[in-house]
């Protein structure tokens, strides 16, 4: 049975109430980051493949991100419901904000933070002042505010090694809260900005890029490699950069980037990019994909 910390829970229900003040869903966590309330189904029989996950519409709490209120009453009783709670989620993807979280580990041989830089130098953007978040292992949560009609998918190190998004179906743990590894605070000089808009071209990078048109490979090309290849091809002005570089990172990842090199660039050519921008940007995509784990 959970230990309960009363004013641990005290505070998280405070931090979580002044969070919901400002138009952000809110759910009780527990010391591990997780949900604090079960599943009501756990131990319901399977359900039909084809019946939809409940998320809620049976009444009850235990539905995780998907209980998140911004109601005070509500969430007095979510956290009514788990007196062990000692932290808060905050939901992502939800209005008012449609809040994506860029979570920026600290891991073994990867650096978060030079990798954003990398890409926000590559992709011509900068993040904006925002609210920061430090968590007890030494990494930072950055809020962004999204489209209301773009919904940013959650990924872990798609962007670049050690950079997790928290997008739509996913949340962020709340600055005051009390986890195993420590407490989770607001930077200095953060607590009080709004989420800033995330800037265009780094929403073009979390969003799933468009799918290729197919064209018959030919006899000397592989099929992935050729759909890469067309994948860049049929780039518009604006994407020409962001088609090239996911379609170097995809290569160097599969093993194809040193074969791939002078059939990308050949595309990039033909879309407008320059040779010196064109390789420049595989080069880029060549280190990003080599320090991968």
């Amino acid at each position: 049975m959970a230990t309960i910390d009363r004013q641990a829970t005290t505070l998280a229900l405070a931090h979580a109430l002044s969070a919901a003040e400002r138009g952000l869903a809110v759910i009780p966590l527990s010391r591990t980051k997780l949900p604090s309330l079960r599943s009501p189904h756990r131990d319901a029989p399977p359900a039909q493949p084809s019946a939809p996950p409940c998320h809620g519409e049976c009444g009850r709490f235990g539905h995780g991100v998907y209980d998140a209120s911004t109601d005070p009453a509500r969430i007095r009783e979510l956290f009514a419901a788990a007196p062990w709670a000692t932290g808060y989620g905050i939901a992502c993807g939800l209005p008012p904000h449609h809040l994506i979280g860029v979570d920026l580990d600290v891991k073994t041989g990867t650096d978060a933070s030079v990798a954003l830089r990398e890409l926000a130098l590559r992709h011509l953007f900068t993040i904006p002042a925002t609210v920061v978040v430090l968590t007890p292992s030494g990494g930072r949560h950055l809020w962004l505010t999204g489209p209301p009609d773009v919904v940013v998918p959650n990924s872990a190190g798609r962007l670049a090694p050690g950079i997790d998004i928290r997008g739509a179906g996913g949340y962020l743990v709340g600055p005051g809260s009390r986890t195993d590894q420590g407490v989770y605070a607001t930077a200095p000089g953060s607590a009080h900005l709004p989420p800033a808009p995330c800037p265009p071209a780094l929403l073009r990078l979390l969003l799933p890029p468009p799918r290729a048109p197919h064209h018959p490979a030919p006899p000397s090309a592989g099929r992935h490699g050729q759909g890469l290849v067309q994948f860049v091809l049929a780039a518009h002005e604006g994407q020409r950069n962001t088609r090239l570089f996911w379609a170097a990172c995809r290569a160097y990842e599969n093993g194809l980037g040193p074969a791939l090199v002078a059939p990308l660039v050949d595309a990039a050519l033909s879309t407008g990019l320059t040779e010196r921008e064109a390789r420049a940007t595989i080069a880029s995509a060549a280190r990003l994909t080599a320090r991968r784990p």
